[in-house]
């Protein structure tokens, strides 16, 4: 990495860490995890676990495709989302190529990057810009109109628009997806794993154009989705309709999170999916130290570059209950 930090991004979802440190049950509201998914039960077939997954993912990606009316050589696959980050950069990019991304936002565009050995802030030579929508960790949603000037800037530069859109399935709008919209300059990243409420099994996907494509395909390592992944996506992909109830069910739960959170010393940033990011006038790095004291895990925005920050999921009624209390007594 040409002498650049290789620490690891910090990312929230650290609830079993937590756990097995303090020896006590912890609520995480530093993941943000659909609190409302559709139940699945899949039966997963003995054979399939006694054989190496097939590493096209045909008939996964067929699945996909017939949701989201792609081809099967205009998806990418991969174990998480962050995979398919890591990969896209390895595909695209080479040493002294710079990368441009929207801060304050997820880290790993960057990170990534600079693996590959590219610089990262934009300016000439730039050939991937990562756009995060909704943001992480703002919560912000950005309407197509607003992106499609930033895509006309990629063509003319001849860079790649990298859209990640890994909680837009749990937003108030899913509508604003650039996942049915084909273009040489664009790449959409997804993540299923977050929406259905089953991040342990790891899966993500993209779609892009089918050079493209096949570059991340050559360099994803083999089977890199396991067999329990892909079944499991196989049957979230058939049940995703079902996901506009999870979407009603948050937008009327963080409605009534972000009133309650109003009545405290913080200042609530107004959100379009199941996060909310907090902003006070101290550090956040002692209130989250309490918190936890009181079971309550949330995300530390300091690697955000906001440190006077937190980040929360909405979760279920009687665990954002829990929250509140907790906040009120540590921001006394």
């Amino acid at each position: 990495m040409n002498g650049q930090d290789i620490s690891k991004v910090v990312h929230g979802g650290t609830g079993i860490r937590k756990r097995r440190e303090t020896g006590a049950p912890i609520l995480d509201f530093s993941a943000s995890i659909n609190p409302y998914p559709p139940h699945l039960v899949p039966t997963l077939d003995p054979y399939r676990l006694e054989h190496y997954p097939d590493d096209t993912y045909l008939d996964l990606k067929e699945v996909i495709g017939g949701r989201f009316d792609r081809e099967v050589s205009e998806i990418a696959v991969g174990n998480g989302s962050i995979e398919i980050i890591r990969v896209l950069c390895a595909a695209v990019l080479n040493p002294g190529d710079r990368v441009a991304t929207y801060p304050p936002t997820f880290g790993e565009y960057e990170y990534s990057a600079r693996l590959a050995g590219a610089l990262t802030g934009g300016g000439p030579g730039t050939k991937i810009r990562f756009l995060c929508n909704p943001n992480n960790p703002t919560g912000h949603l950005l309407e197509r109109g607003e992106i499609l000037p930033i895509l006309e800037c990629c063509e003319d530069e001849g860079s790649i628009l990298a859209v990640d859109e890994a909680f837009i399935e749990v937003s108030d709008d899913p509508a604003q997806t650039l996942s049915g919209m084909r273009h040489p300059s664009l790449f959409v990243i997804r993540s299923l794993t977050k929406s259905f409420g089953m991040a342990g099994i790891r899966f993500g996907y993209g779609f892009g154009d089918p050079e493209l494509v096949a570059k991340i395909e050559a360099r994803r390592l083999p089977w890199s989705v396991n067999a329990v992944a892909e079944q499991m996506a196989t049957e979230a992909f058939l049940r995703y309709d079902e996901l506009a109830i999870s979407r009603d069910r948050i937008r009327e739960e963080r409605e009534r999170l972000s009133a309650k959170l109003s009545c405290l010393p913080l200042e609530v940033v107004p959100s379009r999916t199941n996060f909310l990011l907090l902003n006070m006038d101290r550090d956040a790095g002692p209130l989250c130290a309490s918190l936890l004291r009181y079971g309550i895990l949330v995300r530390d925005c300091h690697s955000f570059g906001l440190p006077f920050s937190i980040r929360v999921a909405v979760r279920k009624r009687e665990e954002n209950n829990l929250l509140v209390e907790a906040l009120s007594e540590c921001l006394r």
